[in-house]
């Protein structure tokens, strides 16, 4: 099956596995972005109140192993490298490896089941930059489609949502509400993608299918980090949560349906921030599960593969929209405009 590809890439955000890392750590992902320093500062002290580690690289390493199993178990021989935008393993030196090991083409899976700049377009620069930077022989990379509809996502999704709504008493159950978070982006990135859409339509199958009507949940957001004077989505998941209490919802589910697995801003906005809001105005809150290593996205991440090395695998989708392309338009998810910084 594997003639076609020799490796898989799994390419990821990255995180620090010490206090040390941190500030190093921060000073990579906002380089070049509009956001004050003191705000990354701030940030800074949420991976400080963890001891400085981030849980998303022991969470990629558990879901290779996973992945490893689910291919070879499938007869599916590729072997996966990981690389990282931000923090080590980082993505250059992946690539040098894999050069140096004689992988020719490989595809790649991004930690990002939606299309956005910072979730798809910005992974495949960092690709073409370490391709640069390995120079000749650097292997082509094609990556796979986002994920937002498959059905083995969905289920996932739905399985951990179930098992938080089966942790309330009937009576609360009865009148829960779905919180679905996400990373806010800013307008203007929103603006050039199908993020949004995406996720509505995510939220909708998984609502549907644990059979909550529309009037009792809400795609809402989380972990903005942009200046204040630049728009971004909203509304956010702690006023999201003070508007339900004060019209009278006495329990909510909030699922983290943008992430993958429970990283530092699922652990920070919602464990901490979002259970302390709800405890001090009363509401019943339970937080699902992300879908992590969950069979059914590990399966999927094998179907996703299998689909690229067999023309006769069927593409998996449910809902309004069709799987989505195996290849980007080139003007697709582009970079949000920069504001212009006022005068000094």
């Amino acid at each position: 099956m594997s003639d076609t590809y020799d490796a898989l890439l799994f390419l990821s955000f990255g995180g620090p596995e010490s206090r040390d890392d941190v500030i190093p750590f921060l000073e990579n992902v906002l380089r070049g972005k509009n956001v004050p320093r003191e705000r990354m500062l701030e940030v800074a002290e949420h991976y400080y109140h963890f001891g400085g580690v981030s849980p998303i690289n022991q969470q990629c390493r558990d879901l290779i192993q996973a992945i490893e199993i689910e291919l070879k178990e499938h007869g599916v021989d590729l072997p996966v490298y990981w690389g990282n935008r931000n923090w080590h393993p980082l993505l250059p030196d992946t690539m040098q490896k894999m050069k140096e090991d004689g992988v020719k083409r490989a595809l790649a899976f991004f930690t990002s089941g939606y299309s956005s700049y910072s979730g798809c377009r910005q992974y495949r620069e960092n690709v073409l930059a370490a391709q640069e930077q390995v120079g000749d022989g650097a292997p082509q990379i094609d990556k796979l489609r986002v994920f937002y509809n498959h059905p083995d996502f969905i289920a996932a999704n739905v399985d951990q949502v179930e098992k938080s709504l089966a942790d309330l008493n009937d009576e609360q159950r009865a009148g829960a509400h779905i919180a679905f978070t996400a990373h806010s982006i800013p307008n203007s990135m929103s603006d050039g993608c199908d993020y949004v859409k995406q996720l509505t339509e995510t939220c909708r199958l998984v609502a549907e299918a644990v059979g909550i009507p529309e009037s009792r949940y809400k795609l809402v957001y989380q972990s903005r980090s942009g200046r204040p004077e630049d728009p971004w989505l909203e509304p956010d998941i702690l006023d999201h949560l003070r508007r339900l209490k004060s019209d009278g919802v006495e329990s909510v589910v909030i699922s983290p349906i943008g992430f993958l697995s429970d990283h530092m801003e699922v652990l920070f906005d919602l464990d901490e921030e979002a259970a302390l809001v709800s405890q001090e105005i009363g509401l019943t809150m339970r937080r699902a599960g992300t879908v992590g290593v969950h069979p059914k996205f590990v399966q999927m991440i094998r179907k996703l593969i299998q689909e690229r090395l067999d023309s006769n695998f069927e593409k998996e989708a449910v809902g309004a929209f069709g799987p989505n392309w195996d290849v980007c338009p080139l003007d697709c998810c582009p970079a949000p405009r920069r504001r212009p910084q006022p005068a000094s």
